[in-house]
């Protein structure tokens, strides 16, 4: 079936979307298999240096957010672990090469970019998620750097990854207060361990115990981090929506091939109407959402957007695709639960993403507050 999104692509996107799923299915998902549940899987990571995706996420000074989104759904349609060390070795990385001295981004783009290093988005605290104007890791300044002292916590690939982005406060004044810095992961006084989640990322927390930051590894300029931080959540926020949406694609299908060869009382799955209709209506909300993703992230790519968009786009993308999960496990049955199925696997990836780059509950927020502002809510289409 042809749908809207389909319509949206030129022949290159459409191509670099088939070929990205191809390279999925057939050589990152049994790499991806054959890693530690819980670590960083660096053959995964090579792998998408080599086939070139890593590379395209800092061609000509960045990705766009449409091709960002293409390449995320397409990844998360056929292998999630590669969709997210993919996405986190950018999200990791952009701050540096939008706001990094010329010696630290020659030291490390190139590097993350041919899969030789491992990159970390250092944000969340013990006592600060969403709310980033909580965040209390201190710098305090020390001769010619800074000294950094706190923790951080479910930072994706900690404490493995060899360069972090590290937001830390050098001043009061809620997020007007915060810098970012660039600290590898080898730094002296750095230490962290793995943490658990119900799908096995590589996560974990970071302790930092005086650690020395040289000057030339801020990020911008002192008091920026709350800024270099929203630049880079303003490109990938739509693509977190697009990751859900390629999950959501999935289990539709899956459900549908099910409901097509599972008989019961007589007759398919799909000839029940309590069956049909409820995938009917998700499809629907899984289409709309898709389109919402890719319209936020052109109007990102344009100039137009504005944080409103992309946090409606995240919000439905995010719920329509634990909607859409949800419902295929239900029609599998326990088979749908079954350990190894695909389904028991994405039931367990969907629910992060309404959570991480900020709660659906924020998302609403920000539109709520976009909206009672007086301003116009729009993602890019015409009035």
């Amino acid at each position: 079936m042809t749908t809207a999104f389909d319509l949206h692509l030129t022949d290159k996107q459409r191509d670099l979307y088939d070929r990205t799923r191809d390279l999925g299915a057939t050589t990152l998902a049994p790499i991806a298999d054959a890693g530690k549940p819980g670590r960083v899987n660096r053959p995964l990571i090579e792998a998408l240096a080599a086939h070139g995706l890593l590379p395209r996420l800092f061609e000509d000074g960045a990705i766009s957010a449409v091709e960002l989104c293409l390449l995320r759904e397409a990844l998360a349609r056929e292998c999630t672990e590669a969709e997210t060390a993919f996405a986190v070795q950018g999200l990791g990385t952009y701050p540096i090469l939008q706001a990094g001295t010329a010696a630290v981004r020659d030291e490390w783009v190139a590097r993350v970019a041919d899969g030789r290093a491992v990159a970390g988005f250092a944000l969340t605290e013990p006592g600060a998620g969403s709310d980033v104007s909580a965040l209390s890791l201190a710098a305090e300044p020390d001769g010619d750097g800074y000294r950094l002292t706190g923790e951080k916590l479910w930072i994706s690939h900690a404490p493995e990854a060899d360069i972090y982005t590290v937001f830390a406060r050098t001043g009061d004044g809620g997020a007007r207060g915060l810098t970012a810095f660039a600290v590898p992961g080898s730094a002296d006084g750095l230490s962290g361990e793995h943490r658990s989640l119900l799908a096995p990322h590589a996560i974990g927390s970071l302790l930092f115990e005086e650690v020395y930051v040289p000057g030339d590894h801020v990020l911008g300029q002192p008091g920026e981090g709350f800024r270099v931080a929203m630049r880079t959540l303003d490109l990938f926020r739509p693509s977190v929506g697009a990751f859900a949406i390629g999950m959501a694609r999935t289990a539709l299908g899956l459900a549908v091939d099910h409901a097509t060869r599972r008989e019961t009382f007589g007759k398919p799955l799909k000839d029940h109407q309590a069956v049909s209709h409820r995938l009917a209506e998700i499809a629907a909300h899984v289409e709309a959402a898709g389109l919402l993703v890719h319209q936020a992230a052109a109007a990102h790519d344009a100039g137009a957007g504005n944080p409103a968009a992309a946090a409606m786009a995240k919000l439905l993308a995010t719920e329509a695709a634990q909607e859409a999960v949800d419902a295929a496990v239900q029609v599998h049955g326990a088979s749908g639960l079954e350990q190894g199925h695909p389904l028991e696997h994405l039931y367990r990836e969907v629910r992060a993403p309404r959570i991480y780059e900020g709660a659906s509950e924020i998302q609403r927020e920000i539109i709520a507050r976009w909206m009672f502002r007086g301003a116009r809510v729009t993602t890019g289409a015409a009035p």
